[in-house]
């Protein structure tokens, strides 16, 4: 426990900077889903304290997910009732517990590398194409809405197209100021004095906001809606702000759909949850490796604390992990204060957090959206080759033009066919040689691991080999070898007949020539059992 407040310094001012970009992704993300605006928040402040205490991840937030809008969204709908849907994410955590008892956790490290940074560079793009409307005091959809195709009806571009034929001057004026500040004090201030190591340049960014928002306040060119604002709910009493909360309806629990529901939410959250604890263990400047079984168990008691109390399903979240790693964090005390400054400021400064202007946050979420998908990064894939680059532009597409979930099924279907595509080359090793039994002696090594993936590759390569051939077969280092390809040797042991062609096989079981049965020899029988060597025979004639 001693470690974790050896790094104050540095983790609390990660947490504001994080506490300022979850404030408007909660509420967004409620708003797209359907949700009581209240309902992020408590996902929000739940996925930072209890998931932040129980899980492994010293780097990860999380908190209500873009990727599950469309769930929620539907859900409460078809289910009757937001609490019925509450008792759906109150399932659907047992479920995400029973996944972590069952070691489901390794699903995340099959996504290839190229598929996670593809993830990260377009999540960044797309953090800074959905920022754009807010920069300019254009709020039509909500905060949150990742999606291509949004919940206002429009998409990510002529969203874009629209902001610019409504631009507003006082938010966009803040919003330039503030990226002015963000710049300049990552890449000048940062580096003279501690002093403004110790303050993040988002908080500083955010103060001159407020103050902007109540000197302009009013005024008739300068001044901001209310839509351009914070929206956190104000409540007039404590009884009012209890009343904020809603609780799941256990007499549903026999209805099929929520379980459905359950079931729905639990694999979406895990699976968007996994990849984003690959992600973010490649982020960390310290290399740690979460323990993913671990990281399912504490969304699952997260989800299962935020169904009971009326909050939306949590997930681990690239957008505020990445802005806690880009500002420095060191352990999880990052998140877990950022769940209380989020629990203290909805208690007690609504009004102060519904003064932060939009636009102000949406040059903050520029920045991390630029750290995400930085130029350089695209040269660098392009210069490792087609087999990394493919299914990295692939996801970056994707996400882009789809959805976070759907961009990474294209890429991981892109990653697969180019292992199949090296599968298929790599099944075996194929070389020609002059001097041998005669002039016409033909070596075929067959790899380590050799699969069905492979029988088109070997079975091209021995329906190609010549009449009067003498094949030697070496499968010596052959640990694995798929009952296919064992049926490919016996089927072409036929031809090889008819086309006068000898085989030699050489493995750990002995040297044969001419093997009547593959299948014997590989499976059923021990060395020489079946069959006289080609040494044993050599030495016969000998005598």
């Amino acid at each position: 426990m001693k470690k974790y407040f050896q790094h104050l310094k540095s983790d609390l001012p990660a947490s504001i900077v994080v506490f300022f970009v979850a404030i408007p992704l909660c509420l967004g993300i409620a708003l797209a889903s359907g949700a009581p605006l209240f309902s992020g928040l408590i996902a929000g402040i739940v996925g930072g304290i209890v998931v932040g205490a129980i899980s492994g991840s010293e780097v990860g937030v999380s908190g209500p997910a873009a990727g599950l809008t469309a769930v929620v969204l539907a859900a409460i709908a078809s289910l009757g009732g937001y609490q019925n849907f509450l008792l759906a994410v109150v399932l659907g955590g047992v479920i995400q517990i029973l996944f972590g008892v069952l070691r489901a956790g390794i699903i995340g490290y099959y996504f290839p590398s190229s598929v996670i940074k593809g993830m990260l560079t377009g999540i960044g793009i797309i953090i800074i194409l959905k920022q754009i409307p807010h920069f300019f005091g254009y709020d039509a959809d909500p905060e949150g809405d990742f999606a291509f195709f949004q919940v206002d009806g429009e998409n990510t571009f002529s969203e874009i197209l629209a902001s610019v034929n409504h631009i507003s001057l006082g938010p966009t004026l803040i919003a330039l100021i503030a990226l002015g500040i963000l710049v300049l004090w990552s890449t000048v201030l940062v580096k003279r004095a501690k002093i403004f190591q110790l303050i993040q340049g988002p908080l500083v960014a955010v103060v001159i906001g407020v103050v902007f928002y109540n000197i302009v306040k009013g005024t008739e060119f300068l001044g901001f809606n209310a839509d351009q604002m914070v929206s956190v709910p104000v409540p007039d009493d404590a009884a009012s702000f209890l009343a904020q909360f809603s609780f799941p309806n256990f007499g549903a629990i026999t209805n099929p759909e929520i379980w459905v529901v359950a079931f729905t939410i639990a694999l979406v959250a895990s699976l968007e949850t996994l990849l984003c604890v690959e992600a973010t263990d490649k982020l960390d400047p310290e290399k740690r490796v979460t323990p993913t079984n671990r990281e399912l168990l504490a969304q699952g008691i997260g989800n299962m604390v935020s169904g009971l109390i009326g909050g939306l399903p949590i997930t681990q979240v690239i957008v505020r992990s990445s802005a806690n790693i880009q500002s420095g964090v060191k352990t999880k005390m990052s998140a877990i204060f950022h769940g209380f400054l989020l629990l203290i400021s909805v208690v007690l400064i609504p009004r102060l957090l519904n003064m932060i202007p939009l636009s102000v946050l949406a040059a903050i979420l520029f920045i991390v959206g630029f750290k995400l998908a930085k130029p350089s990064l695209f040269k660098t894939m392009y210069e490792l080759g087609w087999k990394q680059f493919v299914p990295f532009i692939v996801t970056v597409v994707g996400i882009v033009f789809t959805d976070l979930l759907t961009g990474l099924a294209m890429g991981l279907m892109v990653g697969i066919v180019v292992v199949l595509i090296k599968s298929y080359q790599n099944s075996h090793f194929l070389h020609i040689e002059g001097e041998g039994i005669n002039d016409n002696t033909i070596k075929m090594t067959l790899a380590e691991q050799v699969t069905f993936f492979n029988k088109g590759a070997i079975l091209k390569e021995l329906d190609n080999l010549p009449e009067n051939s003498y094949l030697e077969l070496d499968v010596r280092n052959t640990r694995y070898l798929d009952n296919d390809i064992i049926e490919i040797l016996d089927d072409f042991s036929h031809k090889a007949e008819l086309r006068n062609i000898t085989i030699k096989l050489i493995s750990e079981r002995g040297v044969v020539e001419n093997p009547p049965s593959y299948l014997e020899f590989f499976k059923l029988t021990p060395k020489k059992e079946l069959y006289k060597t080609v040494e044993d025979t050599q030495d016969t004639t000998g005598e």
